[in-house]
């Protein structure tokens, strides 16, 4: 191998994160040519993942790892949301009975490339499709080893959940959940709330934020929330909220 291709890979060695994915479109967008990368192969430099996909030779690569590179390398809106997102900030009480699932949030039509399926996965990735927020907002950092990802804040994360509720989330468990709340800012809950197009998430956050009685709650306008027209039943057999126009259960009152 020449000089100057030796003092490239280290280049990017030194640059890239420890424990993510080098995807090969980038790496050519970043002057590494498919000749340059099949030569590092060759080299023992990088290891091939599968089509598109590298990782420096002694790497391990996480979910958590490759996600970096998808929010990085690419254009696909992904996250991780739900319960996982408010696991990975301390917030939910059930995490430990879900440690094997990692939940993932995109929009309708986004697929997980072929390589994502060959990285160590300790924790199955389980992807959702969802376009009931704006892809662009209610995200906070994650600090995990040498870089950081974006997962949903506990306003979207929760949001998410009561829109899998309830035959994929417990309600009793997201009132728990926001019950522990007490320190959003009304500002942001407010923004993320008005670019919420799902009625059920929508009426069933306030009407837990109410119960919870915290103090950001009266700090909302909710003449300027989207929560629709007519009854929902969230549940069978379960207690009518006139205010809000849904169905909780009995345990709730």
């Amino acid at each position: 191998m020449s000089t100057s291709s030796s003092i490239k890979i280290n280049q990017l060695l030194q640059q890239h994160p420890q424990g993510t994915v080098l995807l090969s479109s980038w790496l050519v967008n970043q002057g590494y040519s498919h000749a340059l990368q099949h030569r590092y192969i060759k080299s023992g430099w990088l290891i091939s993942l599968g089509y598109g996909a590298l990782k420096r030779a002694g790497d391990t690569i996480d979910l958590i790892g490759a996600l970096y590179s998808l929010q990085t390398q690419t254009e696909k809106n992904i996250h991780i949301g739900g319960r996982t997102a408010l696991g990975l900030q301390g917030l939910s009480h059930y995490l430990e009975l879900y440690q094997k699932e990692t939940l993932l949030f995109a929009p309708s039509g986004t697929s997980l490339p072929l390589w994502f399926k060959k990285i160590d996965q300790q924790d199955s990735a389980v992807l959702i499709h969802s376009s009931m927020l704006d892809p662009n907002i209610g995200f906070v950092k994650h600090h995990e080893k040498t870089f950081t990802i974006k997962i949903s804040s506990p306003t979207r994360a929760l949001l998410e959940c009561l829109e899998l509720a309830p035959k994929r989330f417990h309600l009793q468990e997201a009132w728990q959940i926001m019950e522990g709340l007490s320190a959003l800012n009304p500002k942001n809950v407010q923004e993320i709330l008005e670019h919420c197009n799902s009625v059920k998430a929508l009426r069933l956050f306030l009407f837990m934020a109410e119960k919870a009685n915290h103090s950001w709650f009266k700090y909302l306008n909710i003449e300027h929330l989207n929560l629709g027209k007519g009854k929902r039943s969230i549940v069978p057999n379960g207690i009518y909220i006139p205010k809000y126009q849904i169905t909780v259960p009995k345990e709730f009152l």
